[in-house]
């Protein structure tokens, strides 16, 4: 097993980037130029490297070059991008193209709860709109109807473990009044937390060309995730079952279940690990993605990522590959 741990004072990192900003007179154009990621350096005409950005960054994050390394004990073809993170160490213990730009499904759906539980009331009642249910006939949906009053905090069980894109959108629309604006404080957010190789313009994770993560950065977005008590609760759960009222004034409930296979007990983990929770994603263009949270045999936080698997199947069978051998 090969991990990757090194750790420098952001400080310096952050100021040494900004001088050379401005001392080059460069401008930032999001679409040509990425900024400074928490691990990685990207800039044209070499004014930043690799290592350079390997050398000078943060304490209490898992930082590796741009190399992949355990992939030939792996059958990591099945895959395009994959990584296994001990959290607790701070080592990158897996890497398969960390740093490649990928589509992430409804695997969005994890920033989409941060932003939510970081700037909303749970408590706060929201009625649902018609725009909100307008989705694709083949779209993942919680079964809302227009006029439903739901809180938000049952909004966020139907948007991680039914993996609805309706809950997405009316919690979107709850928190910034459109989809548009919401999407503008995804990408605020993202960037605070040093996802600068990633953008996003829905909370669904519905398809489009300018909607993109890697797997790095869907790491760090998940790693924040995690240290809020409420959304580990939220994805270790196996179902949710909730009251609303509907627009005529009637009181229903419903019940949502995880799709994670492992949470489900559809799926067995490797000996040594317990998946606590996370979140699932598939769509034609990303294929089918996973990222989980779980502990290894010591106690250690395992983040571990597959990201366009070519099937269902092989996404948990690299998942278990990855777990089984790099994360104990």
């Amino acid at each position: 097993m090969k991990c990757t741990n090194k750790k420098k004072r952001i400080r310096f990192f952050c100021f040494f980037c900004t001088a050379t900003i401005l001392l080059s007179g460069c401008s930032i154009n999001k679409t040509n130029v990425s900024l400074p990621n928490a691990y990685n350096v990207y800039a044209q005409n070499d004014t930043f490297n690799n290592d350079l950005a390997y050398d000078y960054f943060a304490e209490d994050l898992c930082v590796t070059k741009n190399i992949d390394f355990g992939t030939d004990q792996t059958d990591s073809q099945v895959a395009q991008g994959a990584g296994v993170f001990n959290v607790t160490t701070k080592e990158v213990c897996y890497s398969q193209n960390l740093f490649g730009k990928l589509y992430p499904a409804s695997t969005t759906k994890i920033l989409t709860a941060y932003v939510i539980l970081k700037h909303c009331d749970l408590n706060s009642v929201v009625t649902v709109s018609k725009k909100a249910v307008d989705q694709a006939h083949d779209s993942s949906v919680c079964g809302l109807a227009a006029g439903d009053n739901v809180t938000v905090k049952d909004l966020l069980y139907g948007l991680m473990l039914k993996s609805g894109n309706d809950a997405a959108e009316a919690l979107a629309e709850h928190c910034s009044g459109s989809v548009e604006e919401f999407a503008k404080l995804m990408n605020e957010e993202a960037l605070k937390l040093g996802a600068t190789n990633s953008h996003f313009v829905n909370p669904s994770g519905l398809p489009h060309e300018d909607h993109y993560t890697t797997v790095y950065d869907m790491y760090l977005i998940f790693n924040e995730a995690i240290k809020m008590p409420k959304f580990v609760e939220i994805i270790n759960a196996k179902m949710h079952q909730y009251a609303y009222t509907n627009t005529a004034g009637e009181s229903l409930t419903k019940t949502f279940y995880n799709t994670n296979r492992y949470v489900n007990k559809e799926e067995t983990a490797p000996n040594g690990i317990t998946v606590i929770g996370g979140k699932t994603g598939t769509t034609y263009a990303a294929g089918f993605c996973l990222v989980l949270y779980s502990n290894n045999k010591d106690g250690d936080d395992i983040i571990s990522i597959v990201f366009k698997a070519d099937g269902k199947s092989n996404l948990y069978f690299l998942m278990n590959q990855i777990l089984g051998r790099f994360a104990n």
